[in-house]
């Protein structure tokens, strides 16, 4: 599931797209998601985090 930060658990969110017009139709707002190594319990492992997690440094990195 890639569109589904593993850190602070915040996944996709739906809503309306209103069109000029008023028209509205279903959509989906995505977290944008990177899949990343991290250390984990002092391990490296792949994780599915989000940019806001990366940036915040609720992460730290495994290069």
């Amino acid at each position: 599931m890639g569109k589904f930060c593993e850190v602070c658990e915040k996944g996709t969110m739906s809503g309306n797209k209103v069109s000029h017009s008023e028209r509205k139709t279903r959509r989906v707002w995505a977290p944008n998601t990177q899949r990343v190594r991290v250390i984990v319990n002092g391990a490296p492992k792949r994780m599915h985090v989000c940019t806001r997690c990366l940036r915040s440094g609720k992460v730290q990195r495994a290069l």
